[in-house]
């Protein structure tokens, strides 16, 4: 990648983070950019996303994934059918302090994820290749998914994954009105969030559910 296009992923992604009002420091923005040339080099031979222009992946899979961090709480996340790490690459890079777990059951998304973990060096990152259903883990304070699965699926293959007291965060296009009116028992919605995603067309909503 040239240098040019170069500063201008660079200046993408720094335009999106201010007007997300995020506080993201240069180092972090410098291992982002490192993630999404990584990115962009394996997507070329293992088709690890359709979204192919480098200028696209910093909208809709960057900054798509940073739109969420006002919303991430406590130490211990999972990110489940996280592909090639999203959001959960972003997130371990912006939080450094918190214990960030992808898993996805797509062998050559999670080697991409492991080559990213160690060229970063992102040591709060754990990478899973696994079924969600397999996994049992030590509860964790928020279960993350990004177009994995309905609401009604995710919930019941990963409630085991969740705190008693911990939220499950579903990024959503359009409000799944119809997957909101199938919800497991004893799971209720606790709020929503339309996310203003820069330079990306569609609605996106972050849903918020838990225990009742």
């Amino acid at each position: 990648m040239n240098q040019f296009a170069q500063g201008d992923l660079e200046s993408a992604l720094k335009k999106g983070i201010k007007t997300l009002g995020l506080d993201i420091s240069e180092q972090q923005i410098d291992l982002l950019i490192n993630y999404l040339h990584l990115l962009i080099k394996w997507n070329k031979a293992y088709n690890l996303t359709a979204v192919r222009k480098p200028l696209d992946m910093v909208n809709r899979h960057l900054l798509d994934s940073l739109s969420i961090v006002p919303y991430i709480q406590g130490k211990r996340i999972i990110d489940v059918g996280s592909g090639p790490g999203l959001p959960g690459i972003p997130l371990a890079i912006c939080y450094p302090e918190l214990s960030v777990t992808t898993l996805d059951s797509n062998g050559k998304k999670t080697r991409f994820q492991q080559q990213v973990k160690t060229e970063l060096s992102l040591e709060n990152l754990t990478i899973v290749n696994d079924r969600v259903e397999n996994c049992q883990f030590e509860p964790f304070d928020q279960v993350i998914s990004r177009a994995f699965a309905s609401i009604e699926d995710m919930i019941n293959w990963t409630h085991q994954l969740c705190e008693k007291e911990g939220i499950f965060l579903a990024m959503k296009g359009l409000y799944p009105e119809d997957e909101l009116s199938v919800l497991p028992d004893g799971f209720e919605l606790k709020t929503c969030h339309r996310l203003q995603v820069p330079e990306t067309e569609g609605e996106r909503h972050l849903l918020v559910l838990g225990r009742r």
